[in-house]
C-alpha cells in the first residue's frame, strides 16, 4: 500500500503513536483498524513489549479516556462494572460507575481472572452498555478494548471462551524489537519516557466522524462473497472441528472497510481481505485434536485458506 494516500487524521495519529512506539507500525495500523471499526482487540504476547504502552499511546492521540483493569484471580465482576452503594443520609442507592465507564479500556491479562468476571466485559463489548442491579447504563462510545494475555504461562489461567474470543474483532502479537529498534528503547528510557508529553492531535468528536465515514466504504457483491467463501473454507476444512462464525464474516467486512478508509479509498479490494483475514479469523478457529498434535496452526489453516480461494477480478453484474 501507498503511505502516501493515508488518509490525514489518521496518518497523525499513527506518527504520534510511533514517538513512543518503534518498529510497531503494523500493530499500531491494526489497532486502529479496529478501533475505527468499532471492534474490539486481543493483544497476545510475552510481558515487557510494549502493550500496555500502545494502548496508552493511542489513547491520549485521540484524546480518549484511558481505564486499566488488572485482571486477577480475585477480581469480581462489580470491580469491572461497577456497584451500587447505599447512601444513608440520600436514603437510597447510588451508583458508582467501574473502570468500564471509559472511552479505551486496557484489560490486562484477561486470562488470569475467572470466568465470571471476564463475562462481565462481554455486554459491554457487544452492546455498548452495562447492567447492574436491572438497570442498564449507555457506555460513550467510542467504546475500545484490548485485552492482553500471555501465552507462555498456563498456570492459574482461565483460558477464554469462543463466545468471548468472537467479540474479538482482532487478535495480533507484536514480538520483539529487532536490535536497531531495541537500542533505541534503550536510548529513550535514559529520557523522560515519551509518553508523558504525548499530546492528542484528534479529539473524540472527530473520531466518531471517522468511524461514520468509515460506514460507507463501498463493499461490492464480489468482495462480500470472497469474504463468505474464505470463512465457509475455514468451516469445512479438514483440520478444523469449528470454524468461523457468520460473525467473523461481518468482522472482516468491517475491518477491510477500515483499512481502505485509512488509506484514502471509498471502496475495499481484495488485497484488504487478504491482509487482515488471518487478524480476524485466527481466534475464530478451532483446530482437531489430531491437527494440534501433527503441529498444525489456526494461521497456517487460514493461510492455505487464502491461498485456495479464488481471488474477485472483476465486479459482479447483476
Amino acid at each position: 500500500m501507498d503511505r502516501n494516500q493515508m488518509h490525514p487524521a489518521i496518518e497523525r495519529v499513527l506518527g504520534n503513536i510511533e514517538k513512543v512506539m518503534i518498529g510497531k507500525r503494523d500493530v499500531a495500523e491494526l489497532s486502529l483498524v479496529a478501533l475505527l471499526a468499532e471492534g474490539h482487540v486481543l493483544l497476545e504476547d510475552v510481558p515487557g513489549v510494549g502493550k500496555t504502552m500502545m494502548v496508552r499511546a493511542l489513547a491520549k492521540s485521540v484524546g480518549a479516556a484511558f481505564k486499566r483493569i488488572q485482571f486477577t484471580p480475585d477480581l469480581l465482576p462489580s470491580d469491572v462494572t461497577g456497584v451500587s452503594i447505599y447512601n444513608p443520609k440520600e436514603m437510597e442507592f447510588q451508583f458508582r460507575p467501574g473502570p468500564i465507564m471509559g472511552n479505551i479500556i486496557l484489560a490486562d491479562e484477561i486470562n488470569r481472572t475467572s470466568p465470571k468476571t471476564q463475562s462481565a466485559l462481554l455486554e459491554g463489548m457487544e452492546e455498548s452498555s452495562v447492567t447492574i442491579d436491572g438497570v442498564t447504563h449507555r457506555l460513550e462510545k467510542p467504546f475500545f478494548v484490548m485485552a492482553t494475555q500471555n501465552p507462555i504461562e498456563y498456570e492459574g489461567t482461565y483460558p477464554l471462551p469462543e463466545a468471548q474470543l468472537d467479540r474479538f474483532l482482532l487478535k495480533m502479537k507484536m514480538g520483539y524489537p529487532d536490535i536497531a529498534d531495541e537500542i533505541e528503547v534503550l536510548n529513550r528510557a535514559q529520557r523522560i519516557p515519551p509518553i508523558e508529553d504525548l499530546e492528542s492531535v484528534i479529539d473524540l468528536a472527530e473520531l466518531r466522524s471517522l468511524q461514520q465515514e468509515i460506514k460507507e466504504v463501498h463493499v461490492d457483491q464480489t468482495i462480500k462473497r470472497y469474504i463468505v467463501e474464505i470463512a465457509n473454507q475455514t468451516r469445512n476444512h479438514s483440520s478444523v472441528y469449528l470454524g468461523a462464525s457468520p460473525r467473523g464474516s461481518i468482522a472482516l467486512m468491517k475491518a477491510a472497510q477500515a483499512y481502505a478508509f485509512m488509506y484514502g479509498r471509498d471502496y475495499v479490494l481484495p488485497d484488504d481481505i487478504q491482509y487482515l483475514a488471518p487478524a480476524v479469523f485466527v481466534h475464530r478457529i478451532i483446530l482437531r485434536s489430531e491437527a494440534k498434535f501433527e503441529g498444525i496452526t489456526a494461521e497456517e489453516v487460514v493461510e492455505r485458506v487464502i491461498a485456495r480461494v479464488s481471488v474477485p477480478v472483476q465486479r459482479l453484474v447483476k
